[in-house]
C-alpha cells in the first residue's frame, strides 16, 4: 500500500537568481578596449600619479605639454606614472581626464598645458569658472563669457602645494613660478573641470596644473619669443611632482603678483 507524502509546511525555496549576468557585465567593462590616449593601467593597489598633456592647437605641429609627458620616467617618488593625451577641446578634455581618473584611481593628478610667450614654468594657483576663448578649440567651439560648470563655484584652488612645487622646480634647474591665472581657454577649463569633478565625486585625489613655455623647436620661427628646452621642462615637472607627493602643506612665502 502506497503512502501519501505529507506536504511540507516550509515555504518553497526561492528560485535561484541568475548570477551570471552581473558578472558578464563586469567582465565586459573590464575587457573593453583601452582608449588610445592612455598608457597601460595601474594594477590595483598601486599608487599612481596621472599626468596629462594636450594635443597641438593654434596652428602648432607639436605641443610641449604632451612631449614632456612622453619623456617622464615610469616612477616618481614612489608613484607609478600614467599619462593621458588630451584633446584641445572644451568639454571633451574634461571627459577624457575624468575617464582616466576613474580607471586609474590616481593619488595625484597633474595637468600640463602650453602657455606660449611665458618664459617660466607656471604652477597654477587657481582656476576660474569662465570660458572666454580668444580662438576656437580644435573642434571649432569658441565659448565666450560662459561658465565651465553652470552650478559650480566661482573658482577652485589647486589642491597640491603650488609654492613647494615651484621651489622644487627651480632647485632642479627649471625656471618656475607660481602663476595666479590659468587663462580662460581650454587649460583653465580643464583645471577647473578636474577639480570640480573630484569635489563632486568625493574623490580624494589632489590635483593641479602646470603651464610650460614654447619649446625651442616651436620658437625657431618666432623671433624674440621665450622658449625652454624640453629636457629642462621634464626635470622641472619631475621635481614638482616629487615635491607634491612628499608635501601636503605649502610654504608660507610670498608668491603674489602685481599684475
Amino acid at each position: 500500500m502506497l503512502r501519501r507524502r505529507k506536504r511540507s509546511s516550509r515555504p518553497p525555496r526561492p528560485a535561484p537568481q541568475p548570477a551570471a549576468a552581473p558578472k558578464a557585465k563586469r567582465r565586459a567593462r573590464q575587457d573593453a578596449p583601452v582608449p588610445p590616449e592612455l598608457r597601460l593601467g595601474a594594477a590595483r593597489g598601486e599608487r599612481v600619479v596621472l599626468v596629462t598633456g594636450f594635443e597641438p592647437f593654434g596652428g602648432e605641429s607639436v605641443n610641449p605639454s604632451w612631449q614632456v609627458c612622453e619623456e617622464l620616467p615610469k616612477e616618481i617618488a614612489g608613484l607609478r606614472v600614467e599619462t593621458c593625451r588630451v584633446p584641445c577641446e572644451f568639454r571633451r578634455s574634461i571627459e577624457v581626464v575624468a575617464e582616466a581618473i576613474e580607471r586609474l584611481r590616481p593619488e595625484i593628478v597633474i595637468c600640463v598645458g602650453q602657455a606660449g610667450g611665458r618664459s617660466r614654468m607656471g604652477v597654477e594657483r587657481v582656476a576660474i569658472n569662465v570660458d572666454d576663448a580668444r580662438i576656437p578649440d580644435n573642434a571649432g567651439a569658441q565659448p565666450i563669457d560662459e561658465a565651465v560648470a553652470a552650478n559650480g563655484p566661482p573658482a577652485y584652488f589647486a589642491t597640491v602645494p603650488v609654492k613647494v612645487m615651484a621651489a622644487a622646480m627651480r632647485e632642479a634647474g627649471a625656471p618656475a613660478e607660481v602663476s595666479n591665472t590659468a587663462g580662460t581657454y581650454v587649460c583653465n577649463h580643464l583645471m577647473y573641470g578636474v577639480l570640480h569633478y573630484l569635489a563632486a565625486s568625493g574623490n580624494r585625489a589632489r590635483a593641479g596644473f602646470v603651464h610650460v613655455p614654447f619649446s625651442e623647436r616651436q620658437a625657431l620661427d618666432k623671433p624674440d619669443v621665450a622658449a625652454m628646452a624640453l629636457e629642462t621642462m621634464v626635470k622641472g615637472l619631475v621635481a614638482g611632482i616629487a615635491a607634491a607627493r612628499q608635501n601636503t602643506h605649502d610654504l608660507k612665502i610670498a608668491a603674489g603678483a602685481l599684475d
